[in-house]
């Protein structure tokens, strides 16, 4: 038997269309999840959902509406967008949550949708927070949002696995946003970009449930696609106690048999599963930590940070990553007896209603409020940049939110670093960045928080390799090429961005033909490149081809020029999706891109930009191989799904097709 690593197990529980074997690292198949959840941008998918032409869900137990993000907007136009969502969930039968409820993400885990191996998915990217309870969890685009919601189904590339061996224990006053900070930080180069992250070790079982929904949420600013942790004891504690209270709600959504069976057969890899890479982190080396500013990937020690006495005006407990009951008791510990620092505003909103309303039983609540923190309502709010409390220009804020883009929480001219509760808790209250250990100790208390060595946290990388592609014979549907042949055209930068493919002076003008793409592809890159190719070219590209924005004009716009395809030793995930949805071919050959550095490094030292030597580039995908002066090399067998995709013209076109004829999609 093929052993497989856990994302390749549930991906195969989930497939509605694939090869028929199992499935690993690579494979692009279409799969049918457990639910996917949309929030204010529910009105969005709707209106690419008529634009299919479907007026019917299939499966109405899939959707979950949650209205988080612009709940503070009380506008007549966003509480019409309100209305109009509500009464499409009504029509539809779909589950429903309005304005204060909470955020997408804690009502999904709370409420019984996620659930150890299911795959549940949302269109927005902090769906791997649902990794925490051993479920695979991923973003999709809108596109792919209304596709599920019209034929249950939606396409995905496997991604490749990296392993994050947890060893040792948090000492006191660390966190899981500790880790996850100190992880960004340490591994910054890409180490885990488009991967799924696959936390195991022993240190796992001593992370709290608040541990590991922070450490999951933020493998999206890590960079990976996924993180995911074992339903061990303490998950399945978690599940019990949510099954506990769905029974009394009389939403049954969770089974004592299946508590039963993971319990018996829990959910692991398989011995022997090929991982791209494997990260090894000491929990006893993890110090409270601050990231920024104004980026995750610069963290340091909060202890490296105090000295500089950077002051701070906004201080932020909210969001989806850091706003639950151990939360909040975090950081209402650190200001019991306390209050805000003069000058300073401190912001509090719950991940949920119902954990606002344990907080308030708890008494966590009134202590943030008593020493003058700002009530907000359940929801996203600040962490989007939308509501009160944003900041505003030249201030600086320290937020427990899983982003600090610039401009994100307010203004670009403000400053945002990131810090785990007790640490946003603290600095809240001395004024400045600086952990609880400087606070004077209460009336009758020795000192509560003991000042963290100075160290760096002790981690570890190594590059595995992953499962190598191998040749595989593969059908070909009727109509698709069995093979391709064109002039090589090589583009060996690494990182190629979409602004380079195509530039942001072309992106917002609307009305831009084929034609005029085609002149300016590829211009903030090489000015040359649209006059030097021509259509049926194949371009090769580097590493992580089309990062950064989400433009699909970067994958459209080569295709206008008649490019016949773009091989790359990786892609960029969302570039891949934006390719692929418009019928666009781009396929994965490592070991051609390498083979190509090492023929032309002169020419790349040198600094040549586009190479193309005159000879011609065959792709047979009925065998899966690339050749090029006579030696062969493997890539990812293509097979009826992405076919389908081609062949259609892109997404949308396969999904109104498959509307049209009312068919089932495995049978269209």
């Amino acid at each position: 038997m093929t052993p497989q690593t856990v994302v390749e197990k549930i991906a195969q529980a989930h497939m509605a269309e694939g090869p028929n074997r199992p499935l690993r690292a690579g494979d692009v198949v279409s799969l049918r999840p457990r639910h996917i959840l949309t929030h204010d941008n529910t009105s969005a998918v709707l209106g690419k959902f008529r634009s299919l032409g479907a007026s019917r869900v299939r499966d109405p137990r899939q959707p979950v509406f949650v209205l988080d993000h612009d709940i503070q907007n009380t506008s007549p136009e966003n509480l019409a967008k309100y209305r109009s969502i509500e009464a499409f969930a009504r029509e539809q039968g779909i589950d429903f949550y309005p304005a204060g409820s909470g955020i997408g993400h804690q009502i999904m885990v709370s409420m019984g949708y996620v659930v150890p191996g299911s795959l549940v998915v949302a269109s927005d990217s902090h769906a791997n927070m649902y990794g925490a309870l051993g479920a695979l969890g991923t973003p999709v685009v809108r596109t792919d949002a209304a596709a599920i919601w019209a034929t249950g189904e939606f396409w995905w590339q496997i991604p490749p696995t990296v392993e994050v061996v947890l060893e040792g224990e948090l000492p006191p006053g660390s966190s899981g946003k500790d880790v996850i900070l100190a992880l960004c930080g340490l591994y910054a180069a890409g180490e885990v970009l488009n991967a799924v992250v696959e936390f195991t070790g022993p240190g796992v079982a001593t992370l709290s449930m608040a541990d590991r929904f922070a450490i999951a949420n933020m493998t999206t600013e890590w960079g990976a696609l996924a993180g995911w942790f074992p339903p061990d004891p303490t998950a399945l504690a978690y599940l019990r106690a949510r099954k506990e209270r769905l029974d009394r709600l009389g939403r049954g959504r969770i089974r004592e048999e299946d508590l039963a069976k993971w319990e018996k057969e829990p959910l692991q890899p398989d011995p022997g599963a090929f991982y791209a890479a494997r990260i090894r982190l000491d929990l006893s080396t993890v110090t409270p930590q601050v990231a920024g500013p104004d980026t995750v990937h610069l963290t340091r020690p909060v202890l490296e940070l105090e000295e500089a006495g950077i002051a701070v005006q906004k201080a932020y407990l909210v969001s989806c990553v850091n706003s639950r009951l151990d939360d909040l008791e975090s950081a209402a510990a650190v200001l019991r007896g306390r209050a805000v620092a003069p000058g300073v505003r401190l912001y509090v909103a719950a991940a949920s209603a119902e954990e606002q309303e344990a907080a308030e039983k708890s008494g966590a609540w009134a202590t943030l409020l008593a020493a003058g923190a700002r009530p907000l309502p359940p929801g996203c709010g600040p962490c989007i940049g939308l509501g009160e409390g944003l900041l505003e220009a030249g201030e600086v804020g320290i937020s427990a939110t899983n982003r600090n883009f610039k401009g994100r929480m307010g203004s670009r001219e403000a400053t945002a670093y990131l810090a785990s509760p007790a640490v946003v808790a603290a600095s809240a209250a001395l004024g400045r960045i600086a952990g609880p250990w400087h606070l004077p100790p209460r009336g009758g208390e020795e000192k509560a928080y003991p000042r963290p060595p100075a160290r760096r946290p002790s981690a570890s990388y190594e590059v595995l390799g992953g499962r190598p592609p191998t040749a595989e014979e593969v059908e070909i549907l009727p109509g698709f090429p069995r093979q391709l042949t064109g002039r090589l055209v090589f583009v060996p930068a690494d990182n190629l961005n979409t602004d380079g493919i195509y530039s942001k002076d072309y992106t917002y003008r609307e009305g831009m033909t084929k034609e005029e793409m085609a002149r300016v592809v590829m211009e903030n890159y090489d000015p040359d490149f649209a006059r030097r190719t021509q259509g049926g070219d194949i371009l090769v590209g580097g590493w992580n081809f089309g990062t950064g924005s989400s433009r699909e004009q970067a994958a459209t716009a080569l295709q206008a020029k008649g490019i016949a395809l773009v091989l790359a030793a990786s892609f960029s995930q969302t570039y891949l999706r934006n390719a692929y949805n418009n019928g666009f071919l781009c396929i994965e050959c490592p070991a051609l891109v390498e083979h190509l550095k090492r023929l032309f490094s002169a020419e790349v030292q040198a600094g040549s930009l586009t190479l193309i030597p005159g000879d011609t580039v065959e792709v047979d995908f009925s065998h899966s191989t690339v050749t090029f002066r006579g030696e062969r090399f493997p890539f990812p067998a293509l097979g009826s799904v992405p076919q389908r995709l081609i062949l259609a013209g892109g997404l949308e076109n396969l999904v109104r097709e498959r509307v049209r004829r009312n068919l089932d999609p495995q049978e269209s």
